[in-house]
């Protein structure tokens, strides 16, 4: 009995040490990952004069995080004002890039610009809508010293010269009303120098188109209500169209984001140009011009129309480009603005 109880014993301590045994040891605390920090030195691209050091920058930090910083130490140039590359000669870096992903060591240097001060693309696209609206109004109410004073607010006796004035004023309200509530801006800023440019431009092509269509002696167009008709219906399908496609591409961005995707057509008709061209919006902003053209027959809403659409073609083509550049699976069937064309 006692070898038994001994046996017995011993047996219980060995499958006590066995289970001892099999118990997984405790791992070692991990250790924390060592933060490489970057020292980032700012440095005035004209005089070559150091401008700031960054001691201790976090290598997930972006380039937008390092102008904020620059912009503490100088309080005059925020971020939207100040240009920052690599290269004395190179390309401005983007906002979103991470400094850790930029070709620097631990050690980098910047050099920066004055952009000038700067104005937010909402702010142009508005000052350049609101002003031909205006404008055009102006001439079209006869108001004193545009024409002969026996003409001072009168109207005009053809009808095509009030339609004309609707679709000119419908088209500028709807750019006003989509850059408020449909455009989802991805440029930041603007230099308040370009505005004159732009403003200029299409202040005085508004001012010019308008005192001729609204002049007293303008003459209907050549093919009477058929051409009339035919320019408006044009001008409307274009309108519709030009409205969709701006809402497909709102809602192919999630607000605050600028991740980039391929647009392609929706359930609305409209939004087929997409099988074809990269810039549809583009497309029926210049089928717009050619109704009013065709509607109204006059030089300078042509002449309008001839140089948007070279502007609009070089715009379309830089899209097109950086579609097929950045995505190895975009449509090889669109071209840039017009179908098989261009």
């Amino acid at each position: 009995m006692d070898v038994l109880a001994l046996e017995a014993k011993t047996g219980n301590a060995g499958d006590s040490d066995k289970k001892s045994s099999s118990r997984p040891k405790p791992k070692p605390p991990k250790k924390a990952k060592r933060i490489v920090y970057f020292e980032v030195e700012i440095v005035d691209l004209k005089t070559k004069e150091k401008l700031l050091l960054l001691d201790k920058v976090e290598p997930t930090a972006t380039v937008l995080d390092i102008k904020a910083l620059f912009h503490k130490s100088y309080p005059k140039w925020y971020p939207a004002r100040q240009s920052l590359r690599l290269d004395a000669k190179g390309k401005c870096l983007r906002d979103e890039e991470i400094l850790q992903t930029l070709p620097v060591g631990t050690t980098a240097s910047f050099y920066f610009s004055d952009l000038g001060p700067q104005l937010t693309w909402g702010t142009v696209f508005l000052t350049e809508c609101v002003g031909p609206l205006i404008i055009y109004l102006m001439f079209y109410f006869h108001l004193p010293f545009i024409y002969s004073p026996k003409y001072d607010f009168t109207s005009s006796k053809h009808w095509v010269v009030h339609l004309a004035c609707m679709c000119h004023s419908f088209h500028y309200i709807k750019r006003i009303l989509e850059t408020m509530f449909v455009h989802r801006i991805s440029h930041g800023t603007m230099p308040l120098r370009n505005i004159f440019k732009n403003c200029g431009y299409y202040w005085c092509t508004a001012a010019w188109m308008a005192y001729y269509i609204n002049h007293p002696l303008y003459t209907t167009p050549y093919y009477g209500q058929q051409q009339v008709n035919t320019g408006l219906y044009i001008f409307l399908f274009c309108q519709v169209g030009n409205f969709s496609i701006h809402v497909a591409l709102r809602n192919l961005k999630q607000p605050g984001s600028k991740t980039k995707k391929i647009p392609y057509p929706t359930k609305n008709p409209f939004t087929w140009m997409f099988w074809l061209v990269s810039c549809p919006n583009y497309t029926y902003e210049l089928g717009t011009w050619i109704g009013f053209t065709l509607m109204t027959q006059c030089v300078p809403v042509a002449f309008f129309t001839i140089v948007g659409f070279i502007q609009m073609t070089v715009w379309a083509k830089g899209k097109h480009y950086g579609y097929l550049k950045e995505y190895r699976d975009y449509p090889t069937l669109r071209s840039s603005i017009l179908p098989f064309i261009l």
